[in-house]
């Protein structure tokens, strides 16, 4: 299991191919003030270039002194567009303008407290050019070009290398830092694993929920109503196609945001209630609506659920004939050897459906997914006995006679969680607690105006 702390390089560029959009107006509504953002059919290598100094660049803020240009602001909301994948409308502009601009005074926060680190301990801590050269390469070979083509690719849409650059030494350092100030201090006792096991083996009848998350802070959003308001774009983006690892890695505010959203198997209770009440009322598949809670907004993308304990669910498919219950002897030989004529040209699930219809008096069909426990005697016999892949002998009924293609049986599958899986996700939530409450006290201590 990834720790939380981990950089998701997939979920950086999951889209870094996709085209930069904005609408044809977006330069007049987001200029100046809200970071002058141009169409995507302007020159790439002017708007990848900062302005002659006191043109066009003015200050944004300034950090400890520290100042963040528009012409940085510019270039970290086209690249939060670019690498969350969505397609933003005039209204979203002032958003991203907000989150963009909130990022890079976290980084300056961060950079600064690890540059005094440096200066009291007298050893590097900020990342190299070499580290973050070696970390544009792994995301290029995570998306199957090279770091030449990377930066092209994003130069096109007009980022700088360098506005990449500094994200990633940003990230980098940080993360290293926390994990080497805090890491060797951290232990995970038995105890703590085996309360997580025994509360694992308590919910164990409960249904289990595979998930990824996107929680937007109401406080960092401005506001309950801005949140909300922000997640309702955001679902209007992942709706248009944004991944949503790409999206939580740059909008969540929860401690999954750097592993994509990505919470893996849940019960209920380990989230807020209403977060719960709403999936469990979903589909596999599914995107939930904006969830309010207490502190903010969920989105929740449902990806798998399953019932839970000992019990196993089961994918079917069926060709049947009908028959009453009070049909002959005869009719009922008859159609078992119907039947078993076309077992033998059935060969599992593929096709079976096109090849059981051509056959006269036969009707076949997709039972879909559904637990064993539930299925009549005969029915529940077949799939929990019938290899995977095979078809039952067949099965009489008040209806007709059957036979059942067992397709797929599976377990819960949150039920094998290792002791080192559980350590590792324990030690990941620690140590993204302790970077959340670092990031807080640099923003209580420090100097920050926004102009």
């Amino acid at each position: 299991m990834r720790s939380p702390l981990k950089t998701s390089r997939a979920a950086i560029l999951a889209t870094c191919g996709a085209l930069l959009w904005l609408a044809p107006n977006a330069a007049a509504v987001a200029q100046d003030a809200q970071a002058s953002v141009t169409p995507a059919n302007a020159p790439a290598d002017a708007s990848a270039q900062a302005p002659p100094p006191g043109l066009s660049e003015r200050v944004v803020a300034s950090v400890n002194d520290e100042i963040i240009s528009s012409y940085d602001l510019n270039q970290r909301m086209r690249l939060l567009i670019v690498t969350a994948g969505i397609q933003p409308t005039n209204d979203d502009l002032e958003q991203i303008r907000n989150d963009a601009l909130r990022k890079l005074i976290e980084e300056r926060l961060e950079l600064q407290e690890l540059q005094r680190q440096e200066n009291e301990q007298k050893f590097s801590i900020i990342a190299t050019d070499a580290d973050v050269d070696d970390e544009v390469a792994d995301i290029a070979r995570s998306n199957n070009v090279t770091a030449d083509q990377l930066l092209a690719s994003l130069a096109q849409q007009g980022i700088g290398a360098e506005t990449f650059r500094s994200q990633l030494r940003a990230e980098i350092s940080w993360q290293r830092w926390i994990r080497g100030r805090y890491g060797s201090r951290l232990r995970i006792g038995e105890d703590q694993i085996k309360a997580y096991q025994q509360r694992a083996e308590a919910q164990a009848d409960r249904p289990q929920y595979q998930v990824s998350l996107v929680f937007l802070d109401a406080q960092r959003a401005g506001g309950q109503d801005a949140a909300l308001a922000q997640a309702n774009q955001l679902i209007d983006q992942l709706h248009q196609g944004a991944p949503f690892p790409a999206i939580a890695k740059q909008f969540s505010a929860d401690s999954t945001a750097a592993n994509g959203g990505d919470a893996g198997w849940i019960t209920t209770g380990e989230l807020p209630e209403a977060v719960d009440q709403a999936i469990e009322q979903m589909r596999p598949g599914a995107l939930s609506q904006p969830i309010p809670v207490k502190d903010g907004v969920y989105i929740v993308y449902l990806r798998d659920k399953q019932a839970g304990g000992d019990s196993v669910l089961v994918s079917l498919k069926q060709a049947a004939i009908p028959l009453t219950s009070s049909a002959s002897a005869d009719d009922v030989a008859a159609a078992s050897a119907k039947l078993e004529l076309l077992r033998g040209q059935l060969h599992g699930c593929d096709n079976f459906e096109q090849i059981a219809n051509k056959v006269d008096g036969v009707v076949a069909g997709d039972l879909g997914e559904a637990e064993a426990k539930d299925l009549a005697p005969a029915f529940r016999d077949a799939a929990l006995q019938v290899p995977v892949g095979q078809i039952s002998e067949p099965l009489r009924s008040d209806q007709g006679l059957h036979l059942v293609a067992v397709c797929n049986r599976r377990k819960n599958a949150a039920a094998g969680v290792s002791h080192d899986q559980i350590e590792n996700r324990l030690f990941g939530e620690q140590l993204s607690m302790i970077s959340q409450r670092e990031i807080r006290d640099l923003f209580t201590s420090a100097s920050i105006e926004v102009r």
